[in-house]
């Protein structure tokens, strides 16, 4: 399917695939992998929901988390065209400086992007 790519500050972030449920409830105690590096590369290769969240305490819990949607190809031609293209823009932590923000590249281009869209308006939103 594809890599996504995380970019994020490790001194300050960390990145966790986790299921459905864990995602809804910001669940940290049993991740499905953990990621640490602040440049990492995940591979996608199913069609589905794929959850990640940041695990440092309270990080989740402000919205720093995504679902990526990869759809089937018939699905393609319904997602809006108004979604971002990649990279998608960095999206900062409250009181934090530019060198912690965290940001997600896909190549899925605007598959599965209008949720992570969405994160980042909604985070902007806690931010101002």
């Amino acid at each position: 399917m594809g890599v996504s790519v995380f970019e994020y500050n490790a001194q300050f972030h960390n990145v966790m695939r986790v299921t459905h449920a864990m995602y809804r409830a910001c669940n940290t105690s049993a991740p499905l992998a953990t990621y640490t590096t602040g440049n990492d590369s995940i591979t996608i290769k199913t069609r589905r929901h794929h959850f990640f969240f940041c695990g440092v305490p309270g990080h989740c819990q402000i919205g720093q988390k995504v679902d990526i949607n990869v759809l089937r190809s018939d699905q393609m031609a319904q997602t809006p065209s108004s979604v971002p293209s990649t990279p998608v823009p960095s999206a900062k932590v409250p009181g934090s400086s530019t060198s912690n923000a965290f940001s997600l590249k896909s190549p899925f281009g605007s598959i599965g992007l209008a949720v992570l869209a969405m994160f980042l308006i909604n985070l902007e939103a806690l931010l101002c």
